[in-house]
């Protein structure tokens, strides 16, 4: 780590998910639905939040930003992966390689305290209600998003400061559909065992924290709605639950492949798949379909977009034309 950076690799290969062609295929057309799917539903959540005055509070200003991040967070490598898949040799350059390092660390380390900020907005609405407005104002959403970004950048920033100095003189195949840094790392020329400790120290206290805080909010919120009332706990139970499994599948491969980053496994590659593509489309299934009023506000969107005009909401010039 004390010398330059000796590196003569210019560019990675990527060994991707599969290498039969006919499935690379089928994976084309999978992953390529999946992402237009997570675009689309994400913006559309994005668009609702901002245009409809019913949802301009605290917990859809925050569902909204979440969006955000999941657009990003499925894009950093997703169109690169879907694009590879129709192509037999998968490379990146160095820098783009860099690149994807930065920015999952980057919106995966945000999405963690994210989550963690819309569960804390679950709990004062459910334990402290008559505060609610009080505490969860405008502006103390806005530090909650600031931070959840501050957070993010400081856990990427730590991440790419000792992994750009690393010196790569030789093996240049990644065994993944991306640079997932632990497999990075271990085509670097030196003993790479510091950088494992200095892995479980960021990423793996991070993913250990958050999912800890994450978990006890949600048992906090399902023991204070069991004393009021047996109804609303089935509810509440109902409306956790989902959510729990949604942080698992998020949090979950997170942990297993950054808290023992030592020995790596080709199942990884695949756990890796669940946190960068399928929470992105998950989030808006378990965070948007199940609310009634987001399903109004999209149902109204969709409606103005796509319902036919008629005549009579034509101007004169456009209905004259027509005829």
């Amino acid at each position: 780590m004390d010398k330059v950076n000796s590196s003569v690799v210019s560019e990675f290969v990527l060994l991707g998910l599969s290498s039969s062609q006919n499935l690379q295929l089928l994976l084309f057309v999978f992953f390529s639905v999946l992402y237009v799917a997570i675009v689309l539903g994400n913006l559309l959540i994005i668009i609702a939040v901002t245009s409809d005055a019913s949802l301009h509070s605290s917990m859809y200003f925050l569902l909204g930003n979440l969006s955000f991040v999941d657009i990003c967070q499925a894009s950093f490598a997703t169109p690169k992966m879907i694009a590879d898949f129709l192509h037999e040799q998968k490379t990146i350059s160095f820098g783009g390689c860099i690149a994807q390092i930065f920015f999952i660390h980057l919106f995966t380390g945000g999405e963690m305290v994210l989550l963690v900020s819309m569960a804390y907005d679950r709990y004062v609405a459910i334990c402290k209600p008559l505060r609610y407005v009080m505490i969860m104002s405008r502006k103390t959403c806005t530090a909650l998003v600031v931070i959840s970004w501050t957070v993010g950048l400081v856990h990427t920033l730590s991440q790419l400061s000792f992994t750009v100095n690393l010196p790569f003189c030789g093996p240049n195949v990644v065994d993944s559909f991306f640079c997932d840094l632990p497999r990075v790392t271990k085509l670097a020329c030196l003993d790479s065992y510091n950088i494992e400790i200095l892995i479980v120290v960021n990423s793996g206290i991070l993913s250990l924290s958050t999912f800890s805080v994450l978990v006890s909010s949600y048992i906090v919120i399902l023991i204070t709605v069991w004393f009021k009332s047996s109804a609303a706990m089935a509810k509440a139970f109902s409306t956790l639950s989902a959510h729990i499994m949604v942080v698992i599948l998020f949090f979950g491969p997170c942990i297993l492949i950054y808290v023992w980053p030592f020995t790596t496994y080709p199942v990884d590659k695949v756990l890796a798949i669940f946190y960068t593509i399928f929470t992105p489309i998950l989030n808006p299934i378990i965070y948007t379909l199940r609310n009634r009023d987001m399903k109004a506000a999209i149902r109204k969107i969709v409606s103005h977009y796509l319902k036919p005009k008629r005549t009579s909401e034509i101007s004169p010039v456009v209905r004259n034309s027509l005829y």
